[in-house]
């Protein structure tokens, strides 16, 4: 039989035994960690509990602004490549006189600056 505190001591080496933080997916943790500011917000939160929930947090939070860094930092590389590579793609038709990749019947003269190119951000 488990006694009411067995219940709670359980309750909170769940709390900090359960999926560990780096194998959960974002949302998982994110929703996770809702779940935990909830509980907090309780306008009684069992002292048992605050430890471990708390410590969960705490992970949690860290583990997202580490995917968040991350991820910053891999679309601060990847952005100004793609947008090379649509500008020199912008530059390969305005040298042929293609737009869509169809050749244009007009003459030179009545294309020059049809064709611009714009930052993608």
């Amino acid at each position: 039989m488990t006694t009411p505190k067995g219940e709670k001591d359980a309750a909170r080496n769940a709390e900090t035994t359960g999926t560990p933080v780096g194998e959960m997916s974002y949302t998982e943790a994110s929703r996770e960690l809702d779940e935990i500011v909830e509980f907090f917000e309780q306008r009684e939160v069992d002292v048992d509990l605050l430890v471990g929930r708390l410590e969960r947090a705490t992970a949690i939070v860290d583990e997202l602004d580490k995917r968040l860094r991350a991820t910053r930092a891999q679309v601060e590389e990847l952005v100004p490549r793609l947008e090379e590579a649509l500008g020199a793609r912008a530059g390969a038709g305005e040298e042929t006189g293609e737009e869509t990749g169809e050749e244009s019947d007009a003459s030179p003269s009545e294309t020059d600056g049809a064709v611009t190119s714009q930052g993608m951000f």
